[in-house]
């Protein structure tokens, strides 16, 4: 196992869909086979954008259940809520104290907001909260209160940790060597993954397909995906093709062979394509959705799992903030 300490943190925003899968969890569960990993449910975050408790509550219990359903490592990972440890409450004020404002103005997430109401003629903090605004600053508590070395994110993330490093920086400055500054790994194939309309894969596009719809929910999706007017005779440019850009993350290197050269051929229709497409991803999902249906009926024990991984992260967040306050406080 490796020794890095890896960290990572999932939204529950929505059900989990293809997207997620391609892009996070199958890296993140493929991850926690052989490196320690701490893995939150984001929670916290998910806040400023749901204000139902129990939309956000379920949403939670989904991320986890997709996660070990998928065969996430519990010896190597530390899967819990975000909002379990208290210490990150803490550490995210502490860091309040070092973190310059001119930071938190460069934030994609706050800049995005900033533009959007210059261009509807709106005050530049219409509809910005502080959650939003320090969001970066809570992002950096998480990231270094477990010491981590790793964090997987997607390329348009790399800002948050970049942040965190920055934040980490001037607590060092001041107060001496007490953080870690940790690396950025940036999935490839994060923010590549398409949806049903050929855009990227995205709840604000609604063009997901969820990752565990029962199978004939899942048939009647992929075969919505939009494709040009070619005939069945036509050849196909396979790369150009949504099917064929998520029939690869399923399919072995034989298979994936064997269905490009059925697109470049000719003489295969897009309905024959979906069809082949929605047969491999049912074979390989089927068993995973069994499993996550089942969790989500058990609730219980998604519940033992959470609190389980939340008593381990505590130690080690704990010690952190110890380290922390003593430094700034002299406790």
């Amino acid at each position: 196992m490796s020794e890095k300490i890896v960290l990572t943190g999932i939204k529950p925003t929505g059900t989990p869909h293809l997207g997620n899968y391609i892009g996070a969890l199958k890296p993140l569960v493929d991850m926690s086979q052989k490196s320690r990993t701490f893995m939150f449910i984001a929670d916290l975050h998910a806040l400023n954008t749901i204000h139902d408790p129990k939309v956000i509550q379920q949403y939670s219990y989904e991320m986890a259940a997709a996660l070990v359903a998928m065969g996430l490592n519990l010896d190597n990972a530390i899967l819990f809520r975000q909002s379990d440890i208290v210490e990150v409450y803490e550490l995210a004020t502490l860091l309040t104290n070092v973190t310059p404002k001119g930071l938190m103005n460069r934030a994609h997430s706050y800049k995005a907001a900033v533009e959007k109401n210059t261009a509807a003629g709106d005050d530049v903090d219409a509809g910005v909260n502080m959650g939003l605004y320090i969001y970066p600053i809570l992002m950096a508590a998480d990231i270094l209160l477990y010491n981590s070395d790793i964090v997987p994110v997607g390329a348009d993330q790399k800002q948050h940790v970049e942040f965190a490093r920055d934040i980490a920086g001037y607590f060092n400055n001041i107060y001496g060597e007490t953080f870690k500054l940790p690396e950025p790994v940036i999935s490839e194939s994060a923010g590549t993954i398409p949806g049903l309309d050929g855009r990227k894969m995205s709840k604000s596009y609604d063009n997901t397909i969820p990752l565990f719809a029962p199978e004939s929910e899942l048939k009647k999706k992929i075969m919505r995906i939009i494709t040009d007017s070619k005939t069945p005779e036509e050849s196909k440019d396979p790369d150009e093709s949504t099917i064929f850009q998520l029939y690869k993350h399923f399919a072995d290197e034989n298979e994936i062979a064997k269905l490009r050269e059925m697109f470049v051929a000719g003489g295969m229709g897009y309905g024959t394509a979906k069809t082949i497409l929605y047969e491999k991803i049912n074979s390989v999902l089927g068993d995973a959705r069994n499993e996550y249906n089942r969790l989500l009926a058990n609730k219980s024990e998604l519940d033992a799992i959470l609190e389980n991984g939340a008593n381990k992260a505590r130690v080690v967040a704990a010690e952190t903030l110890k380290r922390v306050k003593r430094k700034m406080l002299g406790e």
